[in-house]
């Protein structure tokens, strides 16, 4: 795989988030009279980057309802993912199934030794092997990338800091004693989710365009991961899962297509880039380079 600088993208996107979420509490110590506010903020955020670290797998996997599957239960899972984890060099994650018919996919763990993927019943009937192995190869590419734990702790932290804004929203203004600035107070609550939207969004996108090349790379076969995009958008629009969720919301962003019905609407605040521009690439990644020159390398 070649190099994407994701260490240096992941130390400005973190610090983005917790920049948000010390405004917060410098807005609520301010308004209060408590500069206590602040450092809770701060340890809230330490707390939670450090809870979704290690146990990123665990949930994500209990939020679907998935269970684990065998490789008499699921063979040509498992010859593709043996197979492919082979040729990266790397461990073979833990693999799972979603009972859902949306057709979809996630991988998920703290780093490649404890790592998971899981395919849904739904994908599993919608694609054919050469697809089925474009999407693993996606997926793979998260984990080897260690882009599970970054997307992992950035929802956690975005959930915190978007829950405590409506919680200013609704409860704050400032004591008797101290008034503080009502009007900063609902300018935070209005614009901090936004904003760790934002953040979340870019993390969440970018990881994507490079697990599609590097996944492309590692099976050699970028038009099997472009068919397979196509087919996921019209078997989502189908079988959309339920957004009103919230175990579902928290795991959408793993996914490797937007689960939820009229994701064109919200582009600005996807999770996903554009379908069309995420097959467009791989489409002219086959054809510039050529199968010759598309293979995996370290």
């Amino acid at each position: 795989m070649h190099e994407h600088h994701n260490g240096l993208k992941t130390a400005a996107l973190f610090g983005g988030m917790f920049a948000v979420l010390l405004a917060i509490g410098a807005v609520i110590a301010s308004s209060t009279g408590r500069p206590g506010f602040l450092y809770g903020f701060a340890i809230i955020g330490v707390v939670m980057t450090f809870y979704s670290y290690w146990n990123s797998d665990k949930i994500a996997i209990r939020s679907m309802n998935a269970y684990p599957v065998t490789p008499d239960q699921a063979p040509e899972i498992y010859r593709i993912v043996h197979e492919l984890s082979e040729r990266a060099q790397q461990p073979m994650p833990r693999i799972f199934v979603a009972p859902t018919p949306t057709p979809n996919a996630f991988a998920t763990g703290r780093n490649p030794k404890n790592a998971a993927v899981c395919c849904t019943e739904g994908i599993l009937q919608l694609l054919d092997e050469r697809e089925l192995r474009g999407v693993l190869g996606h997926e793979l590419m998260h984990v080897y990338n260690r882009d599970i734990l970054t997307s992992s702790v950035a929802a956690a932290i975005g959930g915190v800091i978007s829950s405590v804004a409506q919680g200013m929203l609704w409860f704050g203004g400032g004591s008797r004693e101290n008034r503080g600035n009502p009007l900063a107070m609902i300018a935070v609550a209005l614009l901090a989710p936004i904003a760790a939207t934002v953040i979340q969004m870019s993390i969440s996108r970018t990881r994507e365009y490079d697990a599609d090349e590097d996944g492309a790379r590692l099976t050699q076969d970028p038009l099997a991961l472009a068919s397979a995009l196509n087919k996921l958008q019209t078997g989502i629009s189908r079988y959309p899962m339920d957004a009103e969720n919230p175990r579902v919301q928290n795991t959408a962003h793993m996914m490797i297509a937007n689960p939820f019905r009229g994701a064109k609407l919200g582009n600005m605040f996807s999770t996903h880039p554009p379908m069309e521009q995420r097959i467009a690439r791989l489409e002219a990644m086959a054809g510039g380079q050529g199968r010759t020159e598309v293979g995996f390398y370290r």
